[in-house]
């Protein structure tokens, strides 16, 4: 048995590093894009019918003037949401969830690191009572949530540096955005 030993060069190994990238780009750009975040540059995402995998159960986005019987809009798919906070800016994202309901999230901070508050409160507490889940100052987060009482869950936002900011945070799961988001 003979063994072969592989000589690449550094040219080569360039060559094959662009190709790969590009090839990875091509495959977000045609697939990832439209079947995770329903983002469809091309429109082939579209006319192969990945589109509709990131929709799913999706409910179009709430606007701050729309509103149901109930002041809800329940949503059990995905929805993203853009925050704007100016310098110094605060700001609470919530959502109205029942007992065990699970939420994915993600969130990124464009601009400087936010001070943030995961917190709930019970649904019919007047007592101004809230827990805390996570607190933290950071640029981005990622997690799942199951919430442990029905009530308002959501987030506090602070944009503690001297510079405005966005944040995009992505949600998926079993929950309803109260009528005044």
């Amino acid at each position: 048995m003979s063994s072969q030993t592989l000589h690449l060069t550094t040219a080569s190994l360039l060559r094959t590093s662009i190709l790969a990238s590009l090839l990875a780009a091509v495959i977000t750009v045609l697939f990832i894009l439209p079947a995770e975040y329903n983002l469809d540059p091309t429109g082939l995402g579209e006319k192969m019918g990945l589109t509709a995998l990131a929709q799913g159960t999706q409910n179009s986005a709430v606007s701050s003037t729309s509103n149901t019987d109930s002041g809800t809009q329940q949503n059990s798919g995905q929805q993203l949401i853009t925050l704007s906070l100016a310098a110094g800016e605060d700001r609470e994202f919530k959502v109205l969830m029942q007992q065990y309901d699970k939420l994915n999230y993600e969130w990124v901070a464009y601009g400087a690191p936010v001070y943030v508050d995961l917190h709930g409160e019970p649904a019919g507490d007047t007592t101004g009572y809230f827990e805390s889940y996570t607190v933290a100052t950071a640029d981005n987060m990622k997690g799942s949530f199951t919430a442990p009482f029905a009530g308002t869950h959501g987030w506090y936002f602070n944009n503690t540096s001297s510079s405005p900011i966005e944040i995009r945070l992505a949600l998926r799961g079993q929950y309803q955005l109260p009528a005044t988001h």
